[in-house]
């Protein structure tokens, strides 16, 4: 057990937000189809882990209401969002609308929604969960991908939706 002296202080949660949001994060959007249609949800915290296997990671926060229904199916897709894709991260965003209204996708291989227009997509099979505070940090395997090069991504950074600027060289 640490020292009185070795015990960390207790961060700031607002501090703790607005210190993070200088790191610049891609924006995905995880989909599946359920019994009762396609679903998904905005996803920042997302990354690649491992080549052998070839294994991603992403953490949905434990109040998602969608996140144990993809759970239950045990394949899904992870879309990164393109620049321009502002909307859809944020329909996604959203709790009770249809998600899906007015958003063009098709199945993967796996049955599971590639949303048009994304700069890439990863198929998945559940692999692993860990406790991440009020995060779940969900590993899967990947099944299958694909990118569009020609695309830039959608970032986030400091509570704005951003792109990559090209320098003219």
């Amino acid at each position: 057990m640490p020292s009185p002296e070795e015990v960390p202080r207790i961060v700031d949660r607002q501090a703790m937000r607005e210190v993070l949001g200088h790191f610049a994060s891609g924006v995905t959007v995880v989909t599946a189809v359920t019994d009762a249609g396609p679903t998904g949800f905005t996803c920042q915290s997302f990354s690649s882990l491992s080549l052998d296997p070839p294994l991603i990671a992403f953490a949905p926060s434990k109040t998602s209401r969608t996140w144990p229904a993809l759970r239950a199916i045990g394949r899904f897709c992870v879309n990164v969002l393109a620049e321009g894709q502002d909307d859809v991260s944020q329909n996604f965003a959203r709790s009770g609308a249809d998600k899906f209204a007015g958003v063009p996708w098709t199945p993967s291989s796996h049955g599971s929604p590639v949303l048009d227009d994304v700069v890439a997509w990863i198929d998945g099979q559940l692999w692993a969960e860990y406790d991440g505070g009020d995060h779940t940090i969900v590993v899967a395997r990947v099944l299958d991908l694909g990118a569009d090069p020609a695309r830039r991504p959608l970032l986030f950074h400091r509570g704005t939706y951003g792109f990559l600027h090209r320098s003219e060289a």
